[in-house]
């Protein structure tokens, strides 16, 4: 008796609780993030390792003694005088702009926010949040990027581009898993094509390595189906410069593998998943305009025509069964897909246009919060509520709504701007546009 109250007693000074594992055994049931490696200039990754909320369990730990499978069970709490149950419940409602100081915090916290429960319970809930991510070539060629914050209207800073895609030009970008952006091909000046294939985590605000693709290429098309990557077509240097073949890469499997060719070679501009196929548009090898269809499911690729591939713009996106299309150069006019009568007809118009210089141009169409976001060359932002076609801007003046430019500036401040750099020569446009949750 006099042993128990003593030991209690050293854990009490000590300032640690012995508490039941946040895991029902001593396994980790986590995804396990295998065959990762860092790029360079970043923090050290371990390949193979576990990224889950009880990193400090030994799943041996039973076949040791019994001090040793205490020690490995004591932990500090997450937060001092709740239990840890409860303390994740608090941690999970801090907002998304904050997760950066929450993981400089402690180890535990960083593994907390980096793991696959953290980020799970977040979605479950519906806490996570979307954050579009921007990247902009500037006027000396070089790439940076930044995400945008839509519920604070804020520009959040980033880790630098990789220095391999600093300055390269036709790479790819892709969203997997909601939280991972993937980087991958492109021409770089010194290697020219490459296979190279990096990702950057949301949850742990740092790049990473993943397999290279199995062909260099740059200028090519890309998709995500059923959280696969696609690549098909594109050029590389050498004797057959333009393309055919085509790629998946599965991150369950973490590996690429090669999928059936295209019909001809193609250097896509412009491509939509649409009703569960691969759209394509792009330039032959003898630069005529050519058009694809690609499904997975029977893995083929055929020759598509009709009113959808001639009205087809670029920035498009297909969104809850829709396709849309903007239509002028600001992008304040889109236009929607009528697959009964095979046409672009119809047209939701925000009455509101900026003009047609380039800084005002629209570079991008993502789907944000159930919305289509548009963002320009300026970094002005408009979301248009597409839940219902039918309804006129007149009738709802919140169907189409500007939230503003780079920073704090509103949209009439940002283009005033942009009309004065316009002129200047202002060069620099916007590259690619994604949405990451976390």
């Amino acid at each position: 008796m006099e042993q128990s109250v003593s030991h209690q007693s050293s854990n009490a000074l000590r300032g640690f609780r012995v508490q039941a594992p946040l895991v029902d055994s001593v396994s980790c049931y986590c995804k396990v993030d295998s065959g990762l490696k860092t790029v360079a200039e970043a923090r050290k990754f371990v390949p193979g390792s576990k990224l889950c909320i009880q990193p400090d369990i030994n799943p041996n730990a039973h076949k040791s003694k019994n001090s040793r499978r205490e020690r490995t069970r004591v932990q500090p709490p997450l937060l001092p005088g709740l239990p840890d149950d409860l303390a994740i419940a608090c941690l999970i409602r801090v907002p998304r702009a904050e997760h950066r100081k929450l993981r400089v915090v402690c180890k535990r916290w960083y593994r907390l926010l980096a793991g696959n429960f953290f980020y799970s319970l977040r979605k479950s809930l519906g806490m996570a949040e979307e954050w579009v991510y921007v990247f902009k070539r500037d006027r000396d060629g070089k790439i940076a990027w930044n995400a945008f914050d839509p519920i604070h209207q804020l520009w959040q800073a980033l880790p630098p581009v990789p220095r391999e895609y600093s300055e390269a030009v036709g790479f790819g970008c892709a969203v997997l898993s909601g939280c991972h952006l993937y980087l991958f091909g492109g021409k770089d000046r010194q290697r020219g094509s490459m296979r190279r294939v990096i990702f950057y985590s949301a949850r742990t605000n740092k790049w990473h390595r993943a397999p290279d693709m199995l062909r260099k290429r740059h200028f090519f098309g890309s998709c995500v189906i059923n959280n696969c990557l696609y690549v098909a077509g594109g050029e590389c240097e050498g004797i057959h410069r333009t393309l055919r073949s085509a790629e998946v890469y599965d991150p369950n499997k973490n590996r690429w593998s090669f999928v059936q060719d295209m019909s001809t070679a193609m250097v896509p501009f412009i491509g939509v998943v649409y009703d569960g196929k691969w759209f394509v548009k792009g330039l032959g090898s003898h630069r005529e305009v050519m058009s694809e269809a690609y499904d997975p499911e029977s893995n083929s690729w055929s020759p598509v025509s009709g009113g959808m591939i001639s009205g087809w713009r670029n920035p498009s996106i297909s969104l809850n069964g829709q396709l849309y299309a903007l239509d002028c150069r600001d992008g304040c006019k889109l236009r929607v897909y009528d697959g009964a009568t095979d046409s672009w007809n119809k047209f939701i118009d925000s009455k509101l246009h900026f003009g047609n210089s380039r800084v005002l141009e629209a570079a991008g169409l993502v789907p944000l919060n159930g919305k289509l976001c548009i963002i320009r060359n300026n970094m002005s932002i408009s979301l248009v509520d597409v839940s219902n076609p039918d309804k006129q801007v007149e009738s709802n003046p919140q169907l189409w709504e500007n939230i503003g430019g780079r920073g704090h500036f509103r949209t009439l401040f940002t283009n005033i701007w942009s009309s004065i750099a316009g002129r200047s020569g202002l060069r620099s446009h916007i590259v690619h546009c994604q949405v990451l949750q976390a």
